[in-house]
Parts: structure tokens; sequence; C-alpha cells
């Protein structure tokens, strides 16, 4: 999800800054162009963390600029296939929720929820399943599975993943405890009839 990655690029600095510190001149201009930006192959910078090294510099014709050839360190925001997130719900909507994973949101069809039928209540602005009376809202916290990515370079926030939470394992952080607390509860049964057994055996 969250990585850390050492890039190049060209960092023109502009003629009124070349008295001042290069390598900070360079970490300010490499922030104002890439921070927020996404790049399909590295992801989206999260943040210009140090610059590792600033070749010599060369000056084009007509051009008061200098440019440098800079390796830089960034953090950079990489949704990918399968991995397994966790995120809270921003927005719900007739056809699924929103879940916001890192600084993108996905998309949790309502399909791909549950195995349960679902229907959408406007006026509480929620999901309700039909068996269990289960909600999901703004809010609640999710663990899905990415399982479509579509970045988007021009328009980042235009990006789309897509999410499931039909495996098991997976669902809305509140529904799995209570899975939990059951299996648990089964488990202590189960062992307190065996001990029963063994004691009249």
């Amino acid at each position: 999800m969250y990585t850390k990655v050492s890039a190049k690029d060209v960092v023109r600095v502009p003629p009124e800054r070349l008295g001042d510190d290069l390598r900070v001149v360079v970490k300010e201009m490499l922030q104002d162009r890439l921070e927020g930006r996404m790049d399909k192959k590295m992801g989206m910078f999260i943040a210009i963390q140090d610059i590792e090294k600033v070749e010599e510099g060369r000056i084009m014709i007509g051009d008061a600029g200098v440019y440098y050839e800079t390796t830089f360190e960034a953090l950079v925001f990489q949704p990918k296939m399968q991995e397994i997130v966790e995120g809270g719900v921003v927005e719900i909507v007739e056809f699924g929720a929103f879940v916001e994973i890192g600084p993108l949101d996905g998309l949790l069809h309502i399909s791909q929820i549950t195995d349960e039928y679902i229907s959408y209540d406007e006026k509480g602005a929620k999901l309700v399943t039909k068996d269990t009376g289960r909600t999901l809202g703004e809010g609640d916290k999710v663990r899905a599975w990415i399982v479509a990515i579509s970045l988007n370079e021009r328009d980042p926030g235009d990006s789309k993943i897509g999410l499931t939470m039909r495996q098991p394992g997976l669902g809305k952080l509140e529904w799995l405890e209570e899975c939990d607390a059951e299996a648990e509860k089964k488990t202590v049964a189960a062992e307190k009839a065996d001990a029963a057994k063994v004691e009249k055996d």
C-alpha cells in the first residue's frame, strides 16, 4: 500500500533561486510538482522525503534556469491487486459504499458486500441486509480485498478501485468480531461436551 521508492527526475531551478541551498530548492520543486500526483507505474506521490543525489546542472539556450538530474526518495501509495485493506466508509449510495483507503476511495459494490440481499435505506443513509438485519453506514470500518484497479494520472480523484468483502475473514469489522465471538462460544461448548463425554466413559 504505502511504499518508499527511489526515483529520478530532472528539476528546473529558476534563476532567482540559484543562490539558495540547492538540495532545499530541488526538494521544494519536486514537492510542488509531484506530491498528490499519480504515476501509473509508481502510484500516488504522498511525500518527497529525501534528496539522494543532485547531478551537475545543465543550461538550455534561451532559458535562464538550470536543470539538475536528481535522484530522490519518496513515499508513494500503490494499491495492488489481491491486497487486503482496511478503511472507513465515507459515503453510502444506492449501488454500494465508498471506502477510504489511503488517499483514494474504493468502491464496494452492493453485490460485493455479502451473500445476503441488501436494500438501501435512503433516510438512514445505510445499506441493510435482509436476513440478519446488519447495517453498513458512514464511519463504519471494513476489511476488504482489492479486485480491480484503474488509476488516472490526469485526475487522481477519478481513479477507480474495486473492492469485495464476500470472502471469509472480510467484512465490517464489527461483523467479524461477532463471528469470532460465535466461533469461540461453539468451541467452548464443544470442549465442554467432549469433557463431559470423557467423564461419562
